[in-house]
């Protein structure tokens, strides 16, 4: 009898992006002895010494992503910002392509995504569309979003007053109302081909001022159970309306008035999802891999309390990376460390995660804070 399934040499999966994302998928598909490609435009990409073929090509360029998709079954991203229009050509030769590529729209330009969830009574925060940024604005404090472009903290900006608008980027913009915010939850939703929706429990997310980038991550998140479930039904909502096949990170908000609206959304894995590799039965990884190959999904429960901390550059070093203080984390129990490869380090850079699991949250968080303080990466 033939198999149906996707192992050993079955299929042949695409990777768009060579990052970490892509990097920690590949951990996962090489489980399952699934063949795997990735095209980057660095030969120094974080997947490059774990796919089977790392392409060297760029992913926003049509040529480049038609020639890297023709050799592969299922193709699949790990940043939003790649030529869908490619990807819709690859779709009418036959190829899958999870996310859809209308989907990848909605998403990578926040100005359209506000309006997908404004026409669908998504509860967000109001906003303007502006086809250039602002030169006279009156109302402040707002929050400016590039439409396009923005990643890891950039393409965002809180405005105070009128000095502010001078060194904004030109460009398609949101100007959003800034919204008392009481937490930020985190919520990874999967959808496979045939339909099945599976929610990974809410995380609360801690982001550092400067950087504006997640600074710590624990589940659960401290919020009640009713506002447990109204996280995890509103990202069930989204993954329905869009039709997703593939992962879903939603971002929220609870106000202080203890009502979410959702800020953002990538059509992908995200970082609000790393804790799940360790903390929960089925990471968010796998049950990626599990969607767009339409495999039952997985458990989604958690299996400890945990907590995850980014480990970025430190601020005045860039350069061929060096880590510092990875003997006292390693004696640490229920201590995971995560690398993502990356050979040169800059202000900032995620470098990699470090992952806590405690009967107590509160422990992990401040295990996880205090490694922080005694692993750095600097430079040569």
């Amino acid at each position: 009898m033939q198999s149906t399934t996707p192992f050993s040499g079955a299929v042949r999966l695409g990777i768009l992006g060579g990052g970490q994302l892509g990097k920690m998928i590949i951990d996962e598909v090489m489980r399952y002895d699934i063949f795997v490609g990735t095209l980057d435009p660095s030969t120094q990409a974080s997947t490059a010494p774990y796919a089977h073929i790392c392409r060297h090509g760029d992913f926003r360029k049509r040529e480049d992503v038609l020639e890297f998709g023709a050799d592969f079954d299922v193709l699949t991203i790990e940043i939003e910002d790649v030529n869908t229009d490619a990807l819709r050509e690859l779709e009418a030769q036959g190829k899958r392509v999870y996310p859809q590529p209308d989907v990848i729209d909605i998403f990578r330009d926040k100005s359209v995504q506000k309006e997908f969830y404004r026409k669908h009574a998504i509860p967000t925060s109001d906003f303007v569309i502006l086809e250039n940024k602002p030169t006279d604005w009156d109302d402040f404090p707002v929050v400016w979003k590039a439409a396009t472009g923005g990643y890891d903290g950039k393409g965002v900006k809180l405005l105070r007053g009128k000095s502010d608008l001078v060194d904004l980027p030109d460009g398609r913009c949101v100007m959003e109302e800034l919204v008392p915010i009481a937490k930020e939850i985190g919520v990874i939703v999967s959808r496979n081909v045939s339909g099945e929706i599976a929610v990974f429990p809410p995380v609360e997310m801690e982001f550092h001022p400067e950087a504006n980038l997640v600074e710590l991550v624990f589940a659960p998140a401290n919020i009640s159970a009713e506002q447990s479930a109204e996280a995890e039904r509103l990202a069930r909502i989204l993954a329905e309306k869009t039709r997703i096949v593939g992962t879903l990170a939603v971002e929220l908000f609870l106000d202080n008035d203890g009502n979410f609206i959702v800020n953002e959304s990538a059509p992908r894995v995200h970082n609000s999802g790393h804790l799940s590799i360790e903390a929960c039965y089925t990471s968010q990884f796998e049950q990626h891999v599990r969607a767009i190959l339409d495999l039952p999904l997985g458990d989604t429960s958690l299996i400890m309390p945990a907590a995850m901390g980014n480990v970025v550059g430190e601020p005045e070093y860039s350069g061929k990376v060096v880590y510092l203080g990875a003997e006292e984390l390693l004696r640490q129990r229920g201590v995971y460390l995560h690398l993502y490869g990356k050979t040169e380090t800059r202000p900032y850079r995620k470098m990699g995660h470090i992952t806590c699991l405690h009967k107590s949250t509160t422990q992990a968080r401040e295990i996880v804070r205090s490694l922080r303080q005694t692993f750095k990466i600097i430079a040569q």
